[in-house]
């Protein structure tokens, strides 16, 4: 009995470990959003978005702990919200009291909480660009805490957390739907109330570029991107302490990686067919577009097909940046076309190698996702607006939020921020 529970504190400690390290991997996703969100921006905006950024992640954790993480996994103990209050208010963290099990599955109940968590973050973060350059900073941190609190974690529920979609036999790996869909979804309703950038549009149809400040930031930020990814889906195998899991761990990493470089050179060729140059920014979004397009299921598919799934998404967020600009609904970054048009063909690709899965239940989860998030969305979004406002004014959003909202510039040995 000795030594059984000596096997079982092992591979508590080893599936603890590995799980506290791929939360590490995602939380450095904000690092990511920042650096690319900061370079395809305007000059006169970078500060405020990277305290968009620092702070949505803060307000997310804190958020998260009190009542999203208990919204998203209910139950008895830890899961429950008054039990989840008291146990991360004063609790102890010992094999015997916080022990998840499943089957032969072992890890603390404070490392599935440390990787929920920055999912959780992820999905505001992508919010973050679509409304980049004209909302107010105060408004968006106030959308933060009910995206945490409640959007989010309620729907994360009916696939994570037992609830319908999971009966149904809706499959979501790591979340191109449950993640990265609903942070698009979000985005949309926001940018259709925010309404788009000052000159983004003319009045006689033409859509007029309004290029980013830093585009070796915005590559660096993909980069940091691109390595956390592998915490995202390689931690949603949960445990790495038997062969089996183990290997789909090695399995998810290279179809990460392969996802990733397929959406990049099938956008980047894509774009030059359309464009006659070779564009980085479409290079770096079909990147992540492969990347997004492989999270519903990197395990499943051969290293080859995770090309094609990744190559089809950097085809499908060209044409959907194209798409949504010709429709007036400006996303300074493209978050709403990675996230939301390559998450929802991510969703749909798990098709094509997971026998379990039936279009039926992806159909279902999509559209049920897609509708919950965009009328809660919606409805705050109005609400936040009626108090007090979302949208600065035309004068503040000419001379750059870095000033009016922060007041201080990013690049003050360069240029005034008015410039």
């Amino acid at each position: 009995m000795d030594a059984v529970n000596s096997i079982i504190e092992v591979q508590y400690a080893l599936d603890t470990f590995y799980f506290l390290m791929c939360a590490a991997l995602v939380m450095w996703m904000a690092a990511g959003f920042a650096m690319l969100e900061s370079g395809l921006v305007r000059s006169k905006n970078t500060t405020e978005i990277l305290t968009k950024n620092i702070a949505l992640y803060s307000v997310a954790s804190i958020v998260y702990m009190f009542m999203g993480y208990n919204v998203m996994y209910p139950g008895e103990g830890v899961n429950s919200f008054w039990s989840g209050v008291s146990f991360f208010l004063g609790g102890d963290n010992t094999v015997e009291d916080v022990l998840a099990s499943d089957g032969d599955i072992y890890y603390s109940n404070l490392s599935d909480f440390m990787f929920q968590v920055v999912f959780a973050a992820a999905a505001m973060s992508i919010v973050s660009g679509a409304v980049a350059e004209r909302m107010k900073l105060w408004s968006f941190l106030l959308f933060a805490v009910v995206m945490t609190a409640f959007i989010y974690p309620l729907q994360a529920y009916w696939s994570w957390g037992g609830g319908f979609l999971s009966e149904l036999g809706y499959s979501d790996y790591a979340g191109s739907g449950i993640v990265h869909m609903t942070g698009a979804v979000a985005a949309l309703a926001a940018v259709i109330v925010l309404g788009p950038r000052k000159g983004k549009y003319g009045a006689d149809g033409k859509i007029n570029a309004l290029p980013g400040a830093n585009l070796p930031l915005a590559t660096l930020g993909t980069f940091i991107l691109w390595m956390g990814w592998f915490g995202f889906n390689g931690g949603s195998e949960l445990v790495v302490s038997d062969v089996s899991s183990a290997n789909n761990v090695a399995m998810v990493f290279v179809n990460t990686n392969l996802a990733a470089a397929g959406g990049s050179v099938v956008a980047l060729m894509f774009a030059k067919m359309l464009y006659g140059k070779a564009d980085l920014t479409m290079a770096l979004n079909g990147a992540l577009a492969g990347l997004v397009a492989i999270t519903a299921d990197p395990l499943s598919p051969s290293p080859g097909l995770a090309v094609i799934v990744g190559g089809i998404g950097g085809i499908i967020v060209v044409l959907s940046i194209i798409g949504l600009d010709k429709l007036k609904i400006d996303d300074p970054v493209g978050a709403i076309s990675v996230h939301g048009t390559a998450g929802i063909w991510g969703v749909l690709a798990v098709l094509l190698s997971n026998g379990e899965a039936t279009l039926s239940a992806q159909l279902i989860g999509i559209v049920s996702i897609f509708a919950f998030v965009f009328i809660m969305s919606l409805i705050f979004w109005v609400i936040i607006k009626a108090i007090m406002g979302i949208r600065v004014s035309e004068e503040e959003e000419m001379e750059g939020l870095d000033i009016t909202e922060c007041g201080m510039e990013a690049y003050p040995d360069f240029q005034p921020a008015s410039k």
